[in-house]
């Protein structure tokens, strides 16, 4: 049974790999995750359990219990016995709301299980289909959780026969998603068995649950379930004690989630780059509790009594207070202030965590998201994990400003913070108007931001209507071209190119970065891309835009010394395209050839800014530029009788319908896609033209050119927005004399 013990008797277990189990839930918003929490709390008495399922205790933010959707991944530590053997169960709960797909990703990065959790009623929808391909790319091994089920009873009344029907197609989806985005080797062994346990049915709001070896020994079966919601609720509480939900899951997740040893044999060699033959991958490949201390941040939080906490999973050795560790990315050393585990919002001192669990951390407040933190030792041998990929970027932006002028250094304050907490947001100025413009995944990843400004920081802003965050790219390639330094010193021969689709999906699933071995990137572009293996491995930049620098060039003199100024001068550049000072995307940019002044005083970033920046603007302006708008995938599910209103509405919103497909009774799926610029009263046209009958989830798709009859009037909106000229440039403006 789950008894909830003091932090002591967790931390005894905890020494013990074979005992400890790492899992995340996951889903679509709504479907349950943080109902189905609750009731694993309350079978741990932390929380009552006549409430459990309605206070959604992980939601511990008061804009989580007002929208009813988790905004922050929260954590706890659960101790269950199974078969007489003590187990601590590591549990976040975390995000589904397409807006927070962001902070999915990091808590995958630290988990080796995940629950998906499927509304009976709604099936697989987009966001259900988001996060298990996030798990599936972080080698989360999936478990499923059919949640709902009194729905199929009491609201459409099925019969037996057509409840197991949608069961069937439930778990048929779910495989096909594992077939597809599953890696070959894991995906034959991952597929779902409802034989074998590895799938739940029940009710996380009724707390009961059943898988079918469970089922089998307790002697109650499904239409046992069907029955007792038909009979009343008296009988469904009768049921709570026989098959509670918490010991079907928690067996569940014992039986078929891996022990981080496992689990790290097979994750280390995704997720870190570094040679596996090395000490350090041996540690983590095994989770050496007596190994060197390798500790990996997923995660910053903001306290407001004890400053930045950082979260993360020891990979190998341990965390005590008064340890020192090197940030690898920080490069820097700090001391361990304190270690605790998590208990929800809560913290809960501990003196020693070891290899395979997840420890929050004071001390470590020059750490962000991403970081790793080492034993002093490997500061110099030390590689860095893999960067999170992310599914979505930031593409709305609004203007912030407080509503006290007098609090405006208060404001910005805030917002680093909130940045700390939340890479997926984004701050800068609008150096010609002084805004300060806020970035973020959608309207609701928004609208939580500032909530948050005013509930941990005190501070109220006011904010101009959400902008539309677009891209700049070409479709041609352009000469080479000449840009002169200030002084006309230095002279850099420049040309730009698109890259292809191939490269661009190869740089944003992370499969090429900028920091791996040149050589490895070099095959893969190669092998997959088209590149001549030469220049792939002449590449010296790829910035966080997606865009490429290859130096071409042979026996420059110079150019090894002002090669990081050069760089700098391309990311400068990419940030603002020529067109509407909008960061570009896709577009390669060949150094071909160079010369550089002798006197290192006439060659700083003053005089090679212009003139890397230079050339690659007036290059792009000639070769065929336009901008990429944001385009958001829709899944709606309707009756029929709804399909024209509802097609209509997409259509008039420069939609495109992708599939359509008939459910279960009268209902059909709706598959299509539309711009994000389109989209701002979609929900609220949905309802209405539906009777608040449509179900519907979002995910950003991906990129795609405006349509060229709007184009010279978007270009001119967004200059004249920034305070430019409404026209753009000319490539002369760029060459000069």
């Amino acid at each position: 049974m789950v008894r909830y013990k003091s932090v002591e008797q967790i931390l005894k277990i905890m020494r013990n790999i074979d005992q400890i189990r790492n899992i995340g839930i996951i889903a679509h918003v709504d479907h349950g995750k943080t109902t189905l929490t609750d009731s694993l709390l309350a079978a741990a008495g932390i929380i009552s359990e006549k409430l459990a399922g309605e206070i959604l205790a992980l939601d511990y933010l008061n804009v989580e219990q007002q929208r009813g959707i988790t905004v922050k991944a929260a954590n706890i530590s659960l101790y269950y016995e199974f078969e007489g053997k003590p187990y601590v169960i590591n549990l976040i709960d975390t995000p589904g709301h397409v807006d927070f797909s962001g902070k999915v990703s990091r808590s995958l990065r630290v988990l080796d299980g995940a629950i998906v959790v499927v509304d009976a009623v709604e099936g697989v929808m987009t966001q259900t289909e988001t996060v298990l391909r996030q798990a599936l790319e972080e080698r989360v091994r999936p478990l499923l959780f059919i949640n709902k089920i009194d729905r199929l009873i009491k609201e459409l009344r099925m019969t037996p026969k057509e409840i197991q029907d949608r069961f069937v197609q439930i778990i048929k989806d779910i495989n096909n998603l594992i077939d597809t985005y599953g890696e070959p080797g894991f995906k034959e062994k991952w597929r779902l068995d409802p034989v074998k346990g590895q799938i739940a049915f029940g009710s996380a709001k009724d707390r009961i649950g059943l898988t079918i070896p469970y089922s089998q020994r307790k002697g109650i079966k499904i239409s046992d379930l069907i029955s007792a919601y038909e009979k009343g609720r008296e009988v469904v509480e009768d049921l709570q004690k026989k098959i509670p939900l918490h010991e079907v899951l928690l067996e569940m997740v014992i039986k078929h989630v891996p022990n981080p040893r496992e689990a790290q044999a097979y994750r280390i060699p995704k997720i870190w780059r570094g040679p596996l033959d090395s000490e350090i991958a041996k540690a983590m490949i095994s989770a050496d509790p007596d190994g060197p201390t390798v500790y990996l941040i997923n995660d910053m939080r903001h306290d407001p009594h004890a400053g930045l906490v950082a979260t993360g999973r020891v990979l190998s050795g341990w965390l005590e207070e008064g340890k020192e560790l090197y940030l690898v990315n920080a490069k820097t050393v700090q001391r361990v202030l304190q270690t605790s585990l998590y208990m929800g919002p809560f913290r809960e001192p501990a003196d020693k965590i070891y290899a395979g669990n997840i420890a929050a951390v004071l001390g470590l407040d020059r750490a962000r998201s991403g970081e790793t933190a080492v034993d002093p030792s490997l500061k110099e041998m030390m590689v860095p994990f893999e960067k999170i990929s992310y599914i979505s970027e930031p593409v709305v932006t609004i203007a912030v400003e407080p509503r006290t002028p007098s609090e405006l250094t208060k404001m910005v304050d805030a917002l680093k913070k909130l940045i700390i907490e939340d890479p997926n947001l984004v701050l800068k100025i609008n150096e010609e108007t002084g805004e300060y413009l806020l970035s973020g995944m959608g309207q609701v990843h928004l609208e939580v931001a500032l909530t948050l400004l005013k509930e941990n920081f005190g501070v109220e802003v006011k904010t101009s209507t959400p902008l539309i965050i677009y891209r700049e790219t070409i479709r041609g390639s352009s000469p080479v071209l000449e840009g002169k330094s200030p002084n006309k010193h230095n002279r850099l021969y420049i040309s730009v190119e698109p890259l292809n689709e191939e490269t661009i999906r190869l740089i944003a699933t992370g499969e090429v970065s900028e920091d791996q071995d040149p050589r490895e990137r070099a095959k893969i572009l190669r092998d997959k891309a088209g590149w001549d293996y030469d220049e792939a491995r002449r590449i010296w930049a790829i910035d966080e835009n997606i865009n490429v620098f290859v130096d071409r060039t042979s026996g420059i003199q110079y150019l090894r010394e002002v090669r990081d100024t050069i760089i700098q001068g391309f990311r400068l550049a990419m940030r603002e395209g020529p067109l509407a000072m909008e960061p570009v995307r896709g577009v390669k940019v060949i150094l071909h050839d160079a010369v550089i002044h002798e006197d290192p005083a006439h060659r700083g970033p003053a005089q090679l800014y212009p003139a890397t920046r230079n050339p690659i603007y007036a290059g792009m302006l000639m070769s065929k530029p336009t901008l990429l708008e944001p385009i958001q995938k829709v899944d709606i599910k309707i009756p029929i009788d709804y399909m024209g209103e509802v097609t209509a509405i997409l259509t008039r919103k420069r939609g495109r319908i992708l599939e359509v497909h008939e459910l279960y009774g009268n209902w059909i799926r709706i598959i299509s896609e539309i711009p994000i610029a389109e989209s701002m009263d979609l929900a609220q046209q949905l309802r209405g033209a539906t009777s608040g009958r449509a179900l519907w989830g979002t995910e950003f798709s991906r990129w795609m050119p405006v349509p060229e009859n709007m184009l010279p009037e978007l270009i001119a909106a967004i200059r004249t927005r920034k305070g430019l000229k409404p026209e753009p440039p000319k490539p002369d403006d760029f060459l000069g004399p």
